[in-house]
């Protein structure tokens, strides 16, 4: 479907950066304003409004043929806008939940400002139609969120792990930049599609290689791949709950909507392998990261932590999108899985990290055992999280048994059933940890005396929410698979 005029294609992204902008003004007019309902209103419908727009761009066909703006330096397609729907969703998630968890914090108008700018970056990432588009947009969704970590500005953790998350993240722009600028030297171009052009008969293979391999060393630190992940447990452990919910989950699907659009479009598997076969390195770091995540996440005894090195794990099963593409026949079924995958992993790990917020606001720990006997005091919660446990593990009862089928299924197409093997073997062993915290919540007996004496709204409806999502995406998993393949092929 043809959408006139062209820049309207790109109205989610416009639906964010005006939010925040809209928050500015109310800010600016009342500086010393704490008005948390106004701001999270303003917050929460925007995102909403994004939200929407998206999922009616994706159900009316808009992208399909892809809508190119700027001589090619924006690509709103349908991979673009599958994409802007999982970043939207996380975001209503995140700034409805965090009406309650601000209730006593300052600069709250500017939290919110700095997930909308995030968000708006995290489209814009995967609309990129050059690397020198696609470079901006990241940076316009990382400086926001070395803030968002460290915005608890009274806690030694939160702002520790900002600075070690900002560092970290200074090193990997500097590194993704440098790798930028050795694919145009070879190449002459930014655009992806000219890179694809410029690349074909090079004489430069070596240096195409390492600038191949930097720009896939950007994204793996912004999708928290081994051996780029040690800023991840830190950074979610000392952010606020609900900005580990949302580094986790739609700042590490924006990484994979950059890399699946610049390794697909720019590095083509049959003109770039001679100077280096990057897909052999994304299965084995496919490999290394899902293991090495899971195994991390297993020795845990903090639940927070616990998920962080879960995400590692998870990015792992999702760059079996890229390692899958052995030119089997299958690209896009592979690569759809990586997306539909992003889509349910949106939901499940974000409403496991809000429990987490939810668990903070009744002021239990953060251990295992501190989580004894909960369900007895908020069983409505607690089977919310044990669905999004369950459903991070592949057990049939969310969206995530069926999203991680296609992953295997679609690597077994490939012929890389190996990659299938160790991704079912981590799945087993991460059913281990997830499991723990079931146990704890239904089975043990309390240790401490917690009371849950209020139930606050913006959390309580966000994890309710995320649960239903989760679940109600198991069966209607459908609807989303036929665009995301599409979606996909269409890249190919």
């Amino acid at each position: 479907m043809a959408i006139t005029p062209d820049w309207a294609a790109t109205a989610p992204t416009l639906v964010l950066g005006a939010t925040a902008l809209a928050l500015f003004v109310f800010d600016s007019i009342d500086p010393d304003s704490s008005n948390n309902p106004v701001l999270a209103g303003i917050a929460f419908v925007g995102s909403l409004a994004a939200m929407g727009v998206s999922g009616m761009y994706l159900a009316a066909g808009v992208g399909d043929p892809a809508v190119v703006l700027y001589g090619g330096q924006l690509v709103v397609d349908g991979m673009a806008l599958f994409f802007s729907f999982i970043f939207t969703s996380v975001t209503a998630l995140v700034t409805l939940a965090s009406y309650d968890y601000l209730e006593d914090l300052d600069y709250q108008a500017e939290y919110y400002m700095l997930v909308l700018l995030a968000a708006t970056g995290m489209t814009l990432m995967a609309s990129a139609g050059s690397l020198a588009v696609g470079f901006v947009a990241l940076e316009l969704a990382s400086l926001p969120s070395y803030a968002l970590v460290a915005f608890l500005k009274k806690n030694r953790g939160s702002v520790e792990s900002g600075l070690k998350y900002f560092l970290i993240g200074a090193l990997s722009s500097a590194i993704f930049a440098y790798g930028i600028s050795l694919v145009y030297g070879v190449s002459g171009s930014m655009l992806l599609e000219d890179v694809a052009a410029g690349v074909a008969d090079t004489g430069l293979a070596g240096i195409l290689g390492v600038g191949v391999l930097m720009v896939l060393g950007g994204f793996a630190f912004k999708t928290a791949s081994v051996p780029f992940h040690f800023w991840a447990p830190e950074a979610y452990e000392g952010a606020p709950a609900p900005i580990s919910a949302f580094l986790s989950s739609a700042s590490k699907a924006a990484g994979f909507a950059l890399a699946f659009r610049v390794m697909v479009v720019a590095f083509p598997i049959g003109d770039v392998v001679g100077a280096i076969d990057w897909v052999l390195a994304v299965q084995v770091l496919a490999v290394v990261t899902m293991t090495l995540g899971n195994f991390a996440a297993a020795t845990q005894e903090n639940v927070k932590r616990m998920l962080a090195y879960s995400s590692v794990g998870h990015a792992g099963y999702v760059l079996i999108g890229l390692a899958a593409l052995t030119g089997a026949g299958n690209e896009n079924i592979v690569l759809g899985a990586g997306m539909i995958h992003l889509l349910v992993y949106g939901f499940m790990n974000t409403g496991a990290f809000l429990f987490i917020a939810l668990a903070e606001y009744w002021g239990v720990g953060r251990t295992f055992e501190d989580y004894n006997g909960l369900a007895k005091k908020a069983p409505v919660a607690c089977v919310a999280m044990t669905v999004f446990m369950f459903s991070l593990a592949g057990l049939p009862v969310g969206g995530g048994f069926l999203s991680k089928y296609y992953l295997f299924a679609g690597a077994v197409g490939a012929g890389v059933w190996w990659l299938a093997l160790v991704g079912a073997i981590n799945s087993a062993l991460s059913l281990f940890y997830y499991s723990r915290v079931v146990k704890a919540m239904w089975i043990e007996e309390p240790t401490g005396d917690v009371q849950v004496t209020s139930y606050p709204t913006g959390l309580y409806v966000a994890v309710v929410a995320a649960a239903v999502a989760t679940v109600a995406l198991l069966p209607a998993l459908g609807f989303f698979s036929g665009t995301a393949f599409d979606a996909a092929a269409a890249l190919f």
